[in-house]
């Protein structure tokens, strides 16, 4: 399966102005977990309502194995399963009676869903829960359940957005893990500003800045990209103010001996400085500001 992003923008009128969300993106995806990394307001969440078709570009087009998904109508909207970063859920529904709601929507007919239902709940972890109304489960579990209504049509595209926004770290390694697993034979794509949503399960992240695909790669030929960049220091706490000014400091601990501090720098920032391995949270802080990650 080939889904390709060819010349996509999406500008934005308000009022007197224009504002260019997406700019001239080309890009292509086979099965797998794509991970979709940039700051707020980098346009992630615009490409994946386009991608959704909840939302049509301004100049471009979207050819999934190479038809023009706009011609193709309900037939693309039946192999797509979309978790916004904000889904409405009716509170007083059980989790088994909501899914059943959606998967009538869906047109899912009554039989197949009944075992559509079972199978989701079981595969997000809700089988037990499955009576328990939704406005009473915590974060992590309407996250679940929301994986689960965009499965009930077994999607060969699943677009998920911002999904583990707000929840604890074990609800987040779950996520993470579930997405891995149903990956197997689909094309996931997964945006977000976490980066350790994505380390251990992308198998390649695209990085968005204010509408501009910068990179598209693997996590490790990402890394590689700024091997000689990730420095750590040891300096007595008078110094720290005077080491932040011009560099990136992705870390400051305090030790015995004063505060170590870990600074992503294109040149040696200091004498002392000593080389470490990068991670993608050193990756993300490299392209973004610490600014632009807030909000």
């Amino acid at each position: 399966m080939n889904l390709t992003i060819d010349g996509v923008s999406k500008v934005f009128k308000e009022k007197k102005s224009e504002i260019k969300a997406l700019d001239e993106l080309n890009l292509k995806f086979t099965t797998g977990v794509y991970g979709i990394l940039g700051a707020n307001g980098s346009g992630k969440t615009t490409l994946m309502r386009i991608i959704a078709s909840v939302m049509k570009p301004t100049e471009g087009t979207i050819f999934l194995n190479g038809r023009d998904i706009g011609s193709m109508d309900h037939e693309y909207r039946d192999l797509i399963g979309y978790l916004p970063q904000h889904v409405g859920l009716y509170k007083n529904f059980s989790a088994e009676k909501l899914l059943h709601y959606i998967a009538a929507l869906k047109g899912i007919s009554k039989v197949d869903a009944k075992d559509k239902v079972d199978e989701t709940l079981e595969l997000v972890g809700l089988s037990q829960e499955r009576k328990k109304k939704v406005g009473k489960f915590s974060g992590g579990m309407k996250r679940r359940i929301g994986i689960a209504q965009a499965l009930l049509n077994d999607p060969k595209i699943l677009i998920v957005d911002e999904p583990t926004a707000g929840l604890d770290p074990r609800e987040r390694i779950r996520f993470r893990n579930l997405l891995s697993k149903i990956s197997a034979n689909r094309i996931v794509l997964l945006s977000t500003h976490i980066v350790s949503d994505i380390e251990f399960i992308a198998k390649e992240v695209l990085i968005l800045k204010e509408g501009k695909l910068i990179q598209k790669e693997t996590p490790n030929h990402l890394l590689s990209g700024i091997a000689h960049k990730v420095w750590s220091l040891t300096v007595q706490e008078e110094e720290v103010e005077k080491v932040q000014v011009g560099n990136k400091i992705g870390n400051i601990t305090r030790i015995q001996d004063g505060y170590q501090l870990r600074i992503i720098s294109e040149e040696k920032p200091h004498p002392n400085a000593v080389r470490e391995k990068p991670n993608l949270e050193d990756l993300y802080l490299y392209y973004f500001d610490e600014e632009e990650g807030r909000g």
